[in-house]
């Protein structure tokens, strides 16, 4: 190597060194940024080869990306930040609902805040994207390869149209004493709301009269105006395995006027029941508890306790948004319903550190990344995601300081040959005075 060759490596060393300072001095700067992944500089020989492969070694700086180490979580006390815990990314756009392909970007940025529009926004002003779940509570068949089936996340003016009431399950315990006495006692009175297809509660009344029968009881259902629909007799089990569960139903009995209508399947159970209460009457099927079965209404020695479940809603308001570890957005409305709004997915790609790294703290796809999918969290290799929280930055200031004190000592050492060089060269000339 000549004296002008020694030159230039020093040289190749000052750039390369600058180059790797710059990049400790943006992970320094970047140590609270939200998702940021440290950037490092890989130093390469390389070689200006001359016809009979001898040449110059210099070096060169190679950025890189430390993508695949996760940063801690901070707690927060804001449901719409969000944060990966494992592998994985948000998948965000450049505009709500975005069209085109390549406006799509990965990041582990999660600090999520509504826009006047409703629409989820991090900080550097990317939209949130997921699988928009349908009324039947499902997000139906979707391209997880692509970003074709995802909608922008919004949370603003979502209200919850009102749905009637088709289904009811009684589900408490009959006190077994009271049956079987000379004179029985006055009956149970219960009532369970119920809503109507404008979203309107109302009432059915259930009585509950102890035979002198023991273990026998009959029940009567009344319309939200107290008139009778129908009743049916009830006899439990008083032994073995099944007892206190229904043994068998008998003696229905309708006292509906039509259009109200009543009827009973003695094998399921259940009642059928026509309230008339609108131009067209509803139709609710009441479940008692299936003969044998503990789901329903039961019988032991005990005191009387009764309660229902019923589907059905009255119209309700967002009031706030929760997110399990699958990444299900619920919304939680004021008439106390709870529904799935979005599925967040989380992205994979085969090779995460060929992502490109864009401005805003995201990252995008490129020919080195490998296959993408868009899946569900926590389920397979992928990360949870948790609400209320952040992931912050994954630089180690300890780390990047003792790397400055390193490179900093190669860039000094490098200018110390570059020095030595010149006065090399400087005594060469004064030889030929």
């Amino acid at each position: 190597m000549s004296i002008s060759s020694a030159l230039q490596t020093g040289v190749s060393g000052l750039q390369a060194n600058s180059q790797a300072v710059g990049g400790i001095s943006e992970n320094i700067a970047n140590a609270n940024t939200v998702g940021y992944r440290r950037g490092f500089s890989h130093m390469v020989t390389t070689t200006a080869s001359g016809g009979n492969g001898n040449g110059v070694l210099s070096v060169s700086a190679v950025e890189a990306h430390d993508i695949s180490r996760s940063g801690g979580l901070i707690s927060t006390n804001s449901g719409t930040d969000l944060a990966i815990g494992g592998a994985g990314f948000f998948i965000v756009s450049v505009n709500p609902n975005e069209t085109v392909q390549t406006n799509y970007m990965l990041t582990r940025a999660g600090s999520f805040l509504p826009d006047k529009d409703g629409n989820l926004k991090n900080a550097a002003g990317f939209f949130l994207s997921g699988f928009p779940y349908g009324t039947d509570g499902t997000i139906g068949n979707v391209d997880r390869s692509s970003f074709g089936s995802m909608e922008t996340v919004n949370v603003g003016n979502i209200s919850l149209s009102a749905a009637g009431t088709t289904e009811m399950g009684v589900v408490g315990n009959l006190p077994a004493q009271d049956t079987g006495l000379a004179t029985p006692g006055a009956p149970f009175e219960t009532s369970s709301e119920f809503f109507t297809g404008l979203g309107e509660t109302q009432r059915i009344e259930f009585s509950w009269q102890p035979s002198s029968t023991e273990n026998e009881w009959n029940v009567t259902l009344r319309d939200h105006t107290g008139t009778d629909l129908g009743s049916v007799t009830v006899n439990f089990n008083d032994s073995g395995s099944l007892s206190g569960t229904p043994a068998s139903y008998s003696g229905a009995t309708s006292a509906a006027t039509a259009p109200a209508a009543f009827s009973f399947d003695t094998a399921t159970g259940q009642a059928t029941i026509t309230v008339n209460n609108g131009t067209t009457p509803q139709t609710i099927v009441v479940d008692l508890g299936e003969p044998g079965s503990f789901s329903g209404i039961t019988q032991f020695a005990g005191d009387f306790s009764q309660s229902f479940e019923r589907d059905g809603s009255s119209v309700g308001e967002l009031v706030r948004t929760e997110i399990d570890e699958a990444g299900t957005l619920f919304g939680v409305f004021d008439n106390g319903m709870r529904r799935p709004l979005y599925e967040i997915p989380v992205a994979t790609v085969a090779n995460p550190n060929g992502l490109l790294e864009e401005k805003g703290n995201a990252y995008s796809l490129s020919g080195e990344t490998g296959a993408f999918f868009a899946l569900q969290a926590n389920s397979g290799s992928t990360g949870s995601i948790n609400g209320n929280a952040l992931e912050g930055s994954n630089v180690d200031i300890a780390e990047e300081m003792t790397d400055l004190i390193r490179v900093q000592r190669a860039f000094s050492t490098n200018a110390k040959v570059i020095t030595t060089v010149d006065d090399m060269m400087e005594e060469t000339t004064r030889l030929k005075r």
